[in-house]
C-alpha cells in the first residue's frame, strides 16, 4: 500500500505539479503577459451563455473593443448562432475543453480528444479552426505541453473571482481598476452555469466591465484580441533583443565586458535570480508537504537528514554478510534535508565539493541514525539504511554498499526528480547535468543493519567502521 502511495505521489508531483509551477513560473509554452504600451487583453471563459454572452457582445460593440472568447465545446454546440456572432463580430475565438474537466482528472487521450472536439465544433460554425486554448482552471498534465504544440496555451495576468455573484459589481469593479494597466491579461465570465460558479454571476461582470471600458478609454487604452496582444508583445520582445545586441557591442568596444569579468572574480559569489528564488521557494514548499504526508522524522542536531521507517517493495538484494534484503524487510529509510542543501550548494564551489560535504555530514549523522534505530516504531525490524541518491561515489567507505535502481516508473521518476534537484540547488547544476546527463544516474546506498548499529558509539572523532579504505567522491 505504501509503495502505491509513493508511486502516486510521484506520479502526482510529475503529471501535475511541476507542470503547473514551470508553466506559470516560467511561462513555458504558456502566454501570460502582454508587454505592450498601452493595450489590455479581456478574456471570458465557460461560454457562451444565452442570456450574458449576447448582452456582454452588445457592450463590447458599444465600446468598439475586442476580446477573446475561450468556449466549452458542449455550449457552443448548443448555442451556434453565438459562436458565429463573436466570430463575425471580430473576437478570437479559443478553446476550454469539450466539457469543463480539469486535465489533471482526465487521461492525456481524453484531454486530446476532448480539445480537437471542440476545435471541429468551431471549425463547422466558423469555417476556422480556433489557434487559442485554455485549460480549466489554468490547470495542465505534463502530457499538454506535447499533445497541443499546435495550439497556443493562453493562462492569464489578473483574476477576479467574478463566478460568485456575492462579489457584487462594485466590488468587482475596484479590483479590476485596480489592475488596469497595460499588457493585462484579465480573466472574465460570461456563463455562472460551470461547477462552483453562480448562475448570475455575470451580471456583474457585465456591469462592472461597463465602468473598466470607460476608464480605460478615458486613460487611452487600447482593449485587443490575445491574437494581437501576443504579436505586439513579440514584436517589442525583438526590439529589446535588437537593443540589447547593439548595447553589448558597444560594451565590447569600451571593454566594460573584460571590467565585469575582473569584478565577478574577486567576488566569485553565487548567485540566483529572482525566478530561481522562486523555484526554490516552492521545492522547498513541496518537501515540507512530502515530509508531512509520509511523516518523516529528524535526526540528530545538525538538520541536514530525515528518515522515516517502511518496508522495502524491491527485488531481493544480498548485501554483504549473510543477509538478504527482502521485499516486505523494515528499512531505515533517509533523506537529505533540502532546505540544508541548497545552503549547501550555494555555498560550494563546484558540484564535487557538494558531493564531499554530503559525505562528511552523512558521516557526522551516522551515530544519530544508529541511536534513533532503537527506540523508533518497528526500530528492531529493520534489516537495513536505506538511501536513493545521484551523488554516491565515497559512501563505501561509510559502510554502505550501491545498487542500480531496478529499471521501471519509480526509476524513471526517481532519476528526472534528482537531476532537477541538481540544477535547483547549485548554480553550476545546469552545466553538471548536461555535460554529465550519461554518467549521472540515481543508486540505492543500502548499509546493512550490523555495520550501522557499529556506528552508534562513534566518537565525535567520527572513527569510521573497519572497512575498505576512503575512495574518491565525484
Amino acid at each position: 500500500m505504501e509503495l502505491i502511495l509513493v508511486l502516486g505521489f510521484y506520479f502526482l508531483t510529475f503529471y501535475a505539479f511541476l507542470p503547473a509551477i514551470i508553466s506559470r513560473i516560467f511561462g513555458f509554452r504558456v502566454f501570460l503577459k502582454g508587454k505592450t504600451d498601452r493595450e489590455i487583453a479581456l478574456t471570458f471563459d465557460d461560454g457562451p451563455d444565452p442570456l450574458y454572452t449576447p448582452k456582454l457582445l452588445d457592450l463590447l460593440k458599444e465600446h468598439d473593443v475586442k476580446a477573446t472568447f475561450f468556449v466549452v465545446g458542449e455550449n457552443a454546440e448548443r448555442y451556434p448562432e453565438i459562436v458565429a456572432r463573436i466570430h463575425e463580430e471580430g473576437h478570437v475565438l479559443g478553446i476550454h475543453n469539450y466539457v469543463h474537466h480539469s486535465n489533471w482528472l482526465m487521461r492525456p487521450k481524453t484531454v486530446k480528444r476532448s480539445i480537437h472536439k471542440t476545435s471541429d465544433v468551431i471549425k463547422d460554425i466558423t469555417g476556422t479552426r480556433p489557434m487559442y486554448y485554455r485549460p480549466p482552471w489554468g490547470i495542465m498534465n505534463v502530457f499538454d505541453y506535447a499533445n497541443l504544440g499546435y495550439l497556443q496555451i493562453v493562462l492569464w495576468t489578473s483574476m477576479f473571482g467574478d463566478w460568485r455573484q456575492k462579489i457584487g459589481a462594485e466590488k468587482l469593479y475596484k479590483r479590476m481598476r485596480r489592475k488596469l494597466k497595460p499588457g493585462q491579461v484579465f480573466l472574465l465570465h460570461d456563463c455562472g452555469s460551470t461547477f462552483g460558479a453562480d448562475r448570475d454571476a455575470p451580471a456583474n461582470t457585465i456591469a462592472a466591465l461597463e465602468r473598466i471600458l470607460q476608464d480605460g478609454h478615458q486613460l487611452g487604452y487600447r482593449f485587443v484580441g490575445i491574437d494581437q496582444m501576443i504579436e505586439l508583445t513579440e514584436h517589442r520582445k525583438k526590439m529589446r533583443k535588437e537593443r540589447a545586441s547593439s548595447q553589448i557591442a558597444a560594451s565590447d568596444r569600451m571593454g566594460k565586458e573584460a571590467q565585469l569579468q575582473v569584478s565577478h572574480v574577486k567576488n566569485n559569489k553565487p548567485t540566483i535570480g529572482p525566478l530561481k528564488k522562486v523555484v526554490v521557494y516552492f521545492w522547498l514548499l513541496y518537501e515540507k508537504l512530502f515530509h508531512l504526508v509520509f511523516r518523516l522524522k529528524p535526526v540528530g542536531d545538525r538538520g541536514y537528514f530525515n528518515y522515516r521507517i517502511r518496508k522495502y517493495a524491491g527485488p531481493p538484494i544480498d548485501l554483504e554478510g549473510d543477509t538478504t534484503l527482502r521485499s516486505g524487510n523494515y528499512v531505515m529509510e533517509l533523506h537529505f534535508d533540502n532546505e540544508k542543501l541548497f545552503e549547501l550548494g550555494m555555498n560550494s564551489r563546484s558540484p564535487l565539493q557538494i558531493g564531499i560535504k554530503i559525505v562528511r555530514e552523512m558521516q557526522h549523522a551516522l551515530p544519530d541514525f544508529a541511536r534513533a534505530l532503537g527506540p523508533a516504531p518497528n526500530g528492531e525490524k529493520v534489516v537495513a539504511l536505506y538511501g536513493v541518491s545521484m551523488i554516491h561515489r565515497g559512501s563505501e567507505s561509510l559502510g554502505y554498499q550501491t545498487f542500480d535502481l531496478p529499471r521501471g516508473l519509480f526509476s524513471w521518476m526517481t532519476n528526472i526528480y534528482l537531476r532537477i534537484l541538481m540544477r535547483v540547488i547549485h548554480p553550476a547544476g545546469n552545466e553538471r547535468v548536461r555535460e554529465k546527463g550519461q554518467t549521472l544516474s540515481p543508486r540505492m546506498l543500502i548499509m546493512p543493519r550490523d555495520i550501522l548499529l557499529n556506528w552508534a558509539n562513534e566518537t565525535e572523532s567520527l572513527r569510521r567502521p573497519n572497512r575498505k579504505s576512503q575512495s574518491t567522491i565525484g
